[in-house]
């Protein structure tokens, strides 16, 4: 898979593609990821890329020329499965999302900043536009390392244990079971015995239990 992120802070990005897993995903040839500075694709002596809104009213416009260039350049290169734009009114990024887009080969990310982008953008340019929550940010960059995150860790071969994300909180519209490590007690707190039996089978049946009881009280709207 190849992700390329069209940003106009690319510093903001780089720490989370140089740590932990994905960076491991990334030496091991498994992800490309690219950043691309906005500023790189303007025409002006100060490498402006934000106007004034037409029509007046507080807040910079991410100007549609660079971002076209951009975007241009790069589709001139390869074929993009998706050209995702972060912003807090898109659809909001879910487990099922995210299992869908591990399945493409070449996505594009633009991270919004300021008031957003020239809305001619997302009418003409964008496939698919992305929120990671009822809330504002500065700007799309930290929304964007967080759809990468989700989306590359369900790549075969970036977890040492692949059905790890299997079991994950949302995969089958359940919340994940509790879990337990050593000591099996600790100041009086003991694990649950079933754990500590080695019946499989007891055990899977008690971890559905207890996911669906956590799914009740947390989460109702996922049992539908």
């Amino acid at each position: 898979m190849r992700i390329d992120i069209i940003t106009v802070l690319p510093e903001l990005l780089r720490s989370p593609f140089e740590a932990s897993i994905l960076k491991r995903a990334i030496e091991k040839g498994l992800v490309e990821v690219h950043l691309h500075n906005l500023r790189d694709y303007t025409n002006n002596s100060y490498n402006q890329v934000d106007d004034y809104q037409f029509g007046g009213g507080a807040g910079m416009v991410l100007m549609i020329e660079p971002i076209d260039k951009c975007i241009d350049k790069l589709k001139s290169e390869r074929h993009y499965d998706e050209l995702i734009y972060m912003t807090p009114d898109g659809e909001t990024l879910n487990q099922k999302m995210a299992n869908q887009l591990s399945l493409k080969e070449n996505l594009i990310i633009l991270c919004g900043h300021y008031k957003g982008v020239d809305q001619r953008v997302r009418d003409w340019l964008i496939t698919k536009e992305i929120s990671i929550g009822d809330y504002v940010l500065s700007g799309g960059e930290l929304g964007a390392a967080v759809l990468c995150d989700c989306i590359i860790r369900l790549i075969p071969g970036v977890l040492s244990n692949e059905t790890s994300a299997l079991t994950d909180s949302f995969q089958d519209d359940l919340l994940a079971p509790p879990v337990y490590t050593r000591p099996a007690e600790y100041k009086g707190m003991r694990v649950p015995e079933i754990l500590l039996g080695g019946h499989t089978a007891k055990i899977e049946a008690w971890r559905e239990e207890e996911a669906y009881k956590r799914t009740e009280e947390r989460r109702p709207d996922l049992l539908g």
